[in-house]
């Protein structure tokens, strides 16, 4: 019998978004049954979109825990009892054969607890598809980079090694930002992390995303993150990439000293950090909304 899974989709605010991203999880081909779980964060449920019976039933739930995206995700994951949990993000859209092919490499791979894919990121126009050539990814793997493609759109786990060992969404991560990375390190404290070598999600950016312009939010997530997670100190590229994102923070803020010693300290860790470049470059008044646009256009972020 195929595995049941649970798709949890927070969501706030994106009516029309949601509805296509309900449609993406409909008509997938997996022939087991795929139960999805909307969670409206912050704004009143809209019930007409419950869906009961057959095999992909559409279950509306307010978020009962701390207001954000991690509240919200464990809203929906300790409300079913699924053998499989995915997310999605209220924007993202899937391909039709995604839960299949994850299944299937989990059914391949007893000793992994997590499955993702490639992505295609898509911007004013413009897309951009990311997969990574390496599909097994490591703790050491996250400490060096955040690896893009990992992205929660494209998570599939195994619900009882999720609660059990990996355990919640950390509601504590300041402002939520970074709360998926925070859980990936924890994750592959456990186990591995596998990726579908195809681009299974189309991810869509745009100017209207949670973190656009929170800046002091992000420095106050990042460094939460390397105060859980010492171990940063033994990644001297991993840690490049985090100060250089903290240094371009600061420098949006118009923290211009405080971007520029933290650049210096990102060129010390890795002088081939393009973040800390970046950072100097706002911090001398180029606009950071054009860097940004200009990354995400490539399918790049800060």
């Amino acid at each position: 019998m195929a595995p049941s899974v649970a798709t949890i989709v927070a969501t706030r605010d994106r009516p029309e978004l949601l509805r296509e991203t309900l449609e993406a999880i409909r008509v997938q081909d997996y022939e087991g049954l795929i139960t999805t779980i909307v969670i409206f964060d912050q704004t009143e449920p809209d019930m007409s979109l419950a869906v009961q019976g057959g095999n992909r039933p559409v279950i509306i739930v307010p978020n009962s825990r701390v207001q954000g995206l991690q509240g919200a995700r464990n809203t929906g994951m300790l409300a079913t009892s699924s053998d499989l949990v995915a997310f999605c993000d209220d924007d993202d859209v899937w391909v039709p054969s995604k839960i299949r092919r994850q299944v299937e490499v989990l059914n391949s791979n007893p000793d992994v607890h997590f499955v993702g894919s490639g992505v295609t990121v898509t911007y004013e126009g413009e897309s951009v598809e990311r997969i990574r050539e390496k599909p097994r990814i490591t703790f050491r793997d996250f400490l060096r980079s955040r690896v893009f493609e990992a992205h929660p759109s494209t998570f599939l786990m195994r619900r009882a090694e999720l609660i059990d060992q990996m355990g919640l969404i950390d509601e504590d991560v300041p402002g939520g930002y970074g709360e998926d990375y925070e859980w990936l390190l924890r994750a592959t404290r456990y186990t591995d992390m596998l990726l579908v070598p195809a681009a299974l999600v189309m991810v869509r950016w745009h100017t209207a995303s949670f973190y656009a312009e929170r800046w002091q939010m992000r420095i106050d997530g990042l460094q939460y993150i390397l105060d859980l997670y010492p171990e940063f100190e033994t990644e001297p590229v991993g840690l490049a990439r985090i100060t250089g994102q903290m240094a371009y923070a600061k420098a949006s803020l118009g923290d211009r000293k405080g971007a520029l010693e933290l650049a210096k300290k990102t060129l010390k860790l890795n002088p081939k950090e393009g973040r800390a470049a970046l950072a100097m470059a706002v911090a001398a008044g180029v606009p950071s909304a054009t860097v940004v646009s200009q990354l995400q256009k490539r399918g790049n972020s800060i």
